[in-house]
Formats: structure tokens, C-alpha cells, sequence
């Protein structure tokens, strides 16, 4: 094993586009699991654009991320909101909606919700 690894995003193992165009997951796969980047473009929501790639009611995943630019809501299914912008960690916990906020894309990056995030089911 490498002492130093350097990998870029712009060559991701994977790429998972979502719904109408609306944006894409790059996931890199290290030995310590999967990190990724979404970029969801603006319009973009969890219900209209990966509800039906992933065919659950909410987001099934948890997430530990990194809000690099935009703006994103997230709501709970139980009506907690939080809405999350450039320099933010984000800690969410399954069973949630989100959408894009403003006309800016909004660009995360997660390392602990991502590996099976827009994944056909």
C-alpha cells in the first residue's frame, strides 16, 4: 500500500448521473471505502431526480460531508430542516428530502453516504 495517494474527482471510478440532467455523483474508492462529490445542479431534488434511480420514499443514506459551494435544504421525514451553504460540515441522517437552494449548483463532498447513493436499487 501507497503512503500517499493522490486521486482526482475529474477521474472518478465512477460517475452516476441523476435524473433530467439535473447533476452526478463521482465516487473514488480508496482502501478506507468510497468518497464522493455530487454536484447537483439547480432545480435539482432528492424526490424528483435520484428518488426514482434509488425507488424509496426518503434518502436511505446517512451523510458526513462537506458543503464546497451552493446551497442545499434538507428535510427530515419528521419535519427537522437545516439548509447547509459553502464551508459547512453536514451530518444527516437517513430519511430525508433535499433540494438545491438560489441558481448556483450545489457541490458536496461525502465520505460516508455516498457508496451506494443514485445506485439503481
Amino acid at each position: 500500500m501507497a503512503g500517499i495517494v493522490r486521486r482526482s474527482f475529474d477521474s472518478a471510478d465512477e460517475t452516476r448521473p441523476f435524473e433530467d440532467g439535473k447533476g452526478r455523483l463521482d465516487l473514488l474508492t480508496g482502501v478506507r471505502g468510497p468518497v464522493g462529490r455530487a454536484v447537483f445542479e439547480p432545480g435539482w431534488q432528492w424526490t424528483k431526480h435520484v428518488k426514482p434511480i434509488a425507488g424509496t420514499d426518503s434518502c436511505r443514506a446517512a451523510h458526513v460531508g462537506y458543503v464546497v459551494s451552493g446551497r442545499m435544504k434538507v428535510v427530515m421525514d419528521d419535519g427537522e430542516t437545516e439548509e447547509f451553504g459553502p464551508g459547512d460540515f453536514m451530518q444527516v441522517e437517513p430519511g430525508h428530502d433535499a433540494w438545491v437552494l438560489d441558481d448556483e449548483p450545489c457541490v458536496v463532498l461525502d465520505w460516508a453516504g455516498f457508496g451506494d447513493y443514485a445506485k439503481p436499487a
